[in-house]
């Protein structure tokens, strides 16, 4: 069993973020100790690895809490938990194609500012050294 510092070290996922999500719903099968303490188990870490997973791609937590909820009526759900997956999916591969453009972006700007340092040019795209040469 885990306890939910053990658990926010081992997910990198803060203690806070953690509590929030047991306390909706994400988690059902977690135990409390003697002490009131939140008991994970290896299970559960999987429950923890779906649930980070589909809030980093943006799922909202009424979703995800659906999700759970279908994996516990079980097997007569698995078509849903499918579509819920596949759709996290695809908004998944948006997000990396989003990024890839930004990358791309990124390393031209990167290349440029390289030129600048290196042949100790101006940056005469940037509009403030425009407006100073104007006044």
């Amino acid at each position: 069993m885990y306890t939910i510092k053990e658990v926010s070290e081992i997910m990198e996922v803060s203690e806070h973020t953690l509590r929030f999500w047991a306390k909706s719903g994400f988690f059902p099968f977690i135990t409390r100790d003697k002490n009131n303490n939140r008991q994970f188990s290896e299970d559960d870490l999987g429950w923890v690895r779906i649930v980070k997973c589909l809030r980093s791609v943006g799922t909202d937590n009424k979703s995800i809490k659906k999700y759970v909820d279908l994996c516990i009526v079980g097997d007569s759900t698995i078509k849903e938990r499918y579509d819920i997956i596949r759709s996290t999916k695809e908004k998944a591969l948006q997000q990396m194609q989003e990024l890839k453009t930004q990358l791309e972006l990124l390393d031209y700007k990167e290349k440029f500012y390289e030129n600048l340092i290196e042949n100790n040019l101006e940056d005469i795209w940037n509009p403030m050294n425009n407006k100073m040469q104007k006044v």
